[in-house]
């Protein structure tokens, strides 16, 4: 087997491992985990490109950082959900992490039926908590995200499991209509990692 694939295949157990591994070796995404836990953000974790391009680069001998434009942090706070209240987490999450080589990118997921509609043209409902976002991704393969806890241990989500991010194949999600976003993100990783598989809509 390739040594990319070396975790393809393995249980459930033995890849979560494997992903700690790899996060608790990626010195921004840990300065961000330690961050975020210290402002104790809602219910937040960090997810998307971050965690998958840092899976694929390490196994592909390449710098953790490859492919990745942000860090994208979700968490929800239903207390208020004005643009306002956001905005102030915001630039208070960008101003904490400024030193960082990539940016910081954050959104309260209490607040995305509010512009969903306006920014995709149909509706979704209401989120009720953050881990329930990754439902939503337009591919599986990208719904994968984390925290660190109090207790040092590192939570990991994945509603659809880690086989199709350590098989190196991108997955569509059906749950929106979000057959682009598919196709977009899975040629872009192509360019950068052409192990990669994508599977069609």
């Amino acid at each position: 087997m390739d040594g990319h694939l070396k975790w393809a295949g393995k249980s459930d157990t033995v890849q979560r491992a494997a992903l700690e591994s790899i996060v608790r070796g990626h010195d921004v995404l840990m300065d961000v985990l330690v961050g975020l836990r210290e402002m104790d953000l809602p219910d937040h974790l960090i997810g998307s490109g971050a965690i998958y391009n840092a899976v694929w680069s390490h196994l592909t001998g390449k710098p953790l950082l490859t492919g990745t434009k942000d860090i994208d942090v979700i968490y929800f706070d239903g207390s208020d959900l004005s643009y306002e209240a956001e905005d102030r987490v915001i630039r208070t999450v960008e101003n904490r992490f400024a030193d960082l080589s990539v940016p910081v990118e954050v959104r309260n997921q209490a607040r995305v039926h509010l512009w969903f509609p306006d920014r995709f043209g149909f509706a979704v409902p209401p989120l009720a908590r953050t881990k329930d976002a990754l439902l939503r991704y337009a591919s599986k393969t990208h719904a994968v995200a984390v925290r660190l806890e109090t207790d040092d241990s590192l939570t990991i989500e994945a509603p659809f499991g880690l086989e199709d991010m350590f098989a190196f194949r991108i997955t569509p999600n059906h749950a929106l209509d979000n057959k682009y976003t598919h196709h977009e993100k899975g040629a872009r990783a192509k360019t950068i990692w052409p192990e990669i598989e994508v599977v069609p809509w």
